[in-house]
């Protein structure tokens, strides 16, 4: 006769909202996120942490979530691609740059390469097309030739800039009142 899995009481801190979730021992992070929290956008492809549509940002950097165990994310900061919109709820310039350079096509593989694009800009706000092409080689996609998706890292940066040079335009007026 088996043991009935072991049950553990965890806490994800989840797009910056602590939520309280009971898990199996072995359940997926991908899983955990998507059955257990309703957040849906972080897709499961291989299983297998090949194709790179479960990534989600751990601490700030890229991580398959189908690779890790939902009970190892406990004291971690997790970002899903729901998280990555701006804090005004439009769109983040990496969401932008992939609407404005069509870099998705049937969408599946997107979050990944939304979360991924997410840190790769942080850590190089200024990429050359080929650090572009490099930061996105770990990802799959099966629809596009990757072109698309090229250009919208490039774009995303670009708005990055315009983004950080407006701010800073508008707290230097709002400064000299």
């Amino acid at each position: 006769m088996s043991q009935p899995e072991q049950t553990f009481d965890i806490t994800l801190n989840v797009n910056g909202v602590s939520r309280a979730v009971t898990v199996p021992s072995r359940l997926l992070l991908s899983d955990a996120l998507r059955h257990e929290l309703g957040l849906t956008g972080t897709h499961v492809g291989c299983e297998h942490g090949v194709c790179g549509a479960c990534t989600v940002l751990v601490d700030g950097k890229p991580m398959r979530s189908c690779l890790m165990l939902a009970v190892s994310a406990q004291r971690h900061e997790i970002t899903t691609v729901e998280g990555l919109a701006d804090e005004d709820g439009r769109l983040g310039a990496v969401q932008q740059g992939f609407r404005e350079c069509h870099g998705l096509q049937c969408g599946f593989c997107t979050p990944g390469f939304l979360t991924t694009v997410s840190a790769f800009l942080k850590e190089n706000p200024h990429p050359t097309r080929e650090e572009a092409v490099e930061a996105v080689t770990g990802n799959l996609c099966r629809c596009t030739g990757y072109h698309n998706i090229v250009e919208s890292v490039l774009r995303a940066a670009e708005i990055t800039e315009e983004r950080a040079a407006t701010a800073g335009t508008t707290q230097t007026k709002d400064t000299s009142r």
